[in-house]
């Protein structure tokens, strides 16, 4: 019989914790819970040896059992594919592996990233870090002193975003010392938290997370990561309002995922689940090319016909950004959608009449 628990919970752990620590990380063990036949799966197990399992008990409950192919289940489960490797798919696709400081990247002018926390509650097969040097960029207390330092000595820089890994890894009182740090460099306005945590565990969302963003000064933003609608349950949404009411700005992220959410009915879905969970949605990502990963991704194509039809069945703000990220470039770049012979010819006319 496999092991479903990882490590005994310790006492004073909060129940997030808890759920953390009791993440399921054997393909077995998951299928069996779902009344799946493993059979056919089981040429796949060999991957998490390249990259581990881990998915919690909040997100297993979200999936649909006795189905294979479920959406939830696909974004976690090792598969054979992942053994395969294909040109053009590397281990730093978005070239981050250089940082300027340990655990600190400089990608875009007024933005600095910092790599918080380098683990996840749930490793998602298609992450585009899955290969990233996160030994390299663990930083102690004395050493991120040497990203503040870079921060306070580039005055265009004005808003600070959290990732990793996850960050909201991090316990509470972590997240209070680095926040209070960066509220002392002067010219920062904003903190943006890029997290997948309260998707799959909810109760990651305390009341003192909640109540320490809400009294920073700077404006605290957070982005959540969800793929498909049927991520969003009751859980999630109270965890939203908690965040929404204290005056957290929510958007999200997702990445265009090949059998998971590439149809426009499932994208559509999406969108409509966040608006009612008071989630604006904000990009849809291109899937960066990193190797292991390939199976997930989409032609240029299809993109662009899905991004059309979102246009098509949707009001505009609930359409989000179709990007993708390229190594070097000075932003996200925004999916070419065949317009511009339509926009060109338009452009045309007006300075003909002027």
């Amino acid at each position: 019989m496999p092991q479903m628990i990882t490590r005994k919970p310790l006492e004073g752990e909060r129940p997030w914790q808890q759920e953390l620590a009791k993440a399921i990380t054997d393909p077995a063990v998951l299928l069996t819970m779902l009344e799946i036949d493993q059979t056919a799966f089981a040429d796949g197990f060999a991957a998490r040896k390249q990259f581990p399992m881990r998915v919690p008990q909040p997100f297993i409950d979200r999936m649909v059992k006795g189905d294979p192919n479920d959406p939830l289940l696909r974004q976690v489960l090792p598969l054979s594919d992942e053994l395969i490797t294909s040109n053009g798919y590397v281990s730093d696709p978005l070239g981050e592996h250089d940082t300027q400081a340990p655990g600190l990247m400089h990608k875009y002018q007024s933005r600095v990233l910092l790599i918080l926390r380098g683990g996840c509650a749930v490793n998602c097969r298609y992450c585009f870090r899955r290969h990233f040097p996160y030994g390299d960029n663990s930083p102690s207390k004395q050493e991120w002193q040497q990203s503040f330092d870079y921060i306070a000595a580039h005055p265009e820089i004005n808003e600070v975003l959290l990732s990793g890994g996850d960050p909201l890894m991090a316990n509470d009182q972590q997240l209070d010392w680095l926040l209070t740090q960066l509220e002392q460099i002067p010219h920062l306005r904003r903190v943006r938290i890029h997290t997948r945590l309260p998707v799959v565990i909810p109760s990651r969302i305390t009341d003192a997370l909640v109540s320490r963003l809400a009294s920073s000064r700077l404006k605290a933003l957070m982005v959540l990561h969800i793929n498909h609608a049927n991520e969003i349950d009751n859980a999630l949404q109270r965890a939203a309002q908690k965040l929404k009411q204290a005056g957290i700005w929510l958007l999200n992220q997702s990445v265009l995922l090949q059998q998971v959410n590439d149809s426009a009915d499932a994208l559509c879905a999406l969108s409509e689940r966040l608006f009612e969970a008071d989630i604006q949605p904000y990009y849809l990502h291109l899937m960066d090319k990193v190797a292991q990963a390939e199976h997930f991704d989409l032609p240029l194509a299809r993109v662009q016909a899905l991004n059309k039809a979102m246009m098509q069945r949707l009001p505009g703000f609930l359409v989000p950004k179709f990007v993708r990220e390229i190594a070097g470039q000075q932003s996200k770049t925004p999916i070419d959608l065949g317009f511009n012979p339509f926009i060109e010819q338009t452009d045309l006319d007006f300075f003909q009449q002027s």
